[in-house]
């Protein structure tokens, strides 16, 4: 009797559409918002959330890094999609979305926040990406909100 093995890669299975360029901008908002708060980060796995933020060493939150290329002004309607919420809630312990704009970031701990969920993304999707249109939560301009513009 003999027994076959079958040995999936699902990460070959979903298409990385992240370049050099969106990482590198990602890095630099995470820089920009540890500096804010003199904190540290570890940079997490191609499909979990963004980073781990610390102080002092302590886990302080999870931070989800989303590309806007709109300035602060006219970034809101504020879009994340529904699946990483739920990866942030998974992690049990706070999470923030950052929102890198043109001219700033805007951040909040996501579970202040109030919005509108919908199917969004973008409206012409690129092939083989299986997230471009989704479940999304659009978040309006609040007091939980959190606005710094670069200097």
């Amino acid at each position: 009797m003999y027994t076959i093995v079958f040995i999936i890669n699902f990460t070959k299975m979903a298409v990385r559409f992240e370049n050099k360029e969106s990482l590198e901008r990602e890095h630099k908002a995470v820089l920009l918002f540890c500096c804010i708060y003199d904190y540290t980060f570890e940079k997490l796995g191609d499909h979990d959330i963004d980073f781990k933020i610390y102080k002092d060493e302590k886990l302080v939150c999870y931070l989800e890094v989303k590309g806007r290329n709109k300035t602060i002004a006219e970034a809101y309607p504020l879009p994340i999609a529904i699946r990483k919420l739920h990866n942030l809630a998974d992690k049990r312990t706070k999470g923030v979305i950052l929102w890198d704009c043109l001219d700033g970031l805007i951040y909040a701990d996501y579970t202040k926040l109030e919005g509108t969920i919908k199917v969004g993304g973008r409206s012409i999707p690129r092939k083989g990406a299986a997230n471009d249109i989704e479940l999304m939560a659009y978040y309006q301009k609040s007091e939980d909100l959190h606005e710094y513009k670069f200097k």
